[in-house]
C-alpha cells in the first residue's frame, strides 16, 4: 500500500472515459493504494485516473466513512441541482460553484465480487458524482455553468502548477 502522486489537470489521463476491470482480484494493490491516498487529510475521494490508471475504480473517505467502488455505476440522484462549492486534488487551489445533486447512490463491486449500493446526501453525493465523472474523463470545470467556467479557466491559467505542465 502506498500513497500514490496526483495527476494534475492537461494530464490526458483525467479526459479519458475509464475501462471496465474485468478480473476483481487483478485490483487489489490498486484498492489499496486508492484508499491510502484517499486517507490523507482534505480529500473525499480519489478515482484511479488521478493517480494515472485508467480502470473504473475509485474510493472515498467522507466524514471518517471510507470504501471503494470498482466498476461503479451512478443509480440514482434526487433534488434539485444546486451550486455547491466544489475542488478538485487535480486542480489544486481552485474552488468553484459545481451543479450537484443533493442526494446520490452509487453501485458497484467489492473485491470480493459482491455488489454494493452507496447513498448518501451532502458531501457524500457530492463526492459519488464527483468520482463518477472522473471515471467517465470528466472534470468539475466541465460541469460548470458558462460564467463560472470562463472564471475558472482564468484562475487555471493563474496556477502556477498549470504554467509548469
Amino acid at each position: 500500500m502506498s500513497v500514490r502522486e496526483i495527476r494534475l489537470f492537461g494530464d490526458p489521463v483525467l479526459k479519458t472515459r475509464c475501462r471496465p476491470v474485468q478480473d476483481l482480484s487483478s485490483v487489489k494493490g490498486l484498492v489499496e493504494d486508492l484508499i491510502e491516498t484517499t486517507k490523507l487529510p482534505g480529500r473525499a475521494g480519489v478515482a484511479a485516473n488521478q493517480i494515472g490508471v485508467d480502470l473504473r475504480v475509485f474510493a472515498y473517505n467522507v466524514h471518517g466513512e471510507v470504501g471503494y467502488l470498482i466498476n461503479p455505476e451512478l443509480v440514482s440522484v434526487e433534488g434539485e441541482l444546486e451550486l455547491t462549492d466544489e475542488g478538485c486534488l487535480s486542480l489544486p487551489g481552485l474552488w468553484h460553484k459545481t451543479p450537484r445533486f443533493p442526494k446520490a447512490t452509487a453501485r458497484g463491486h467489492q473485491l470480493d465480487g459482491s455488489v454494493i449500493e452507496i447513498s448518501g446526501s451532502g458531501l457524500l453525493a457530492q463526492a459519488l458524482q464527483h468520482e463518477c465523472d472522473h471515471l467517465d474523463g470528466i472534470v468539475y470545470i466541465d460541469k460548470l455553468l458558462p460564467e463560472e467556467r470562463k472564471l475558472a479557466f482564468r484562475a487555471l491559467r493563474e496556477q502556477s502548477w498549470f504554467l509548469a505542465n
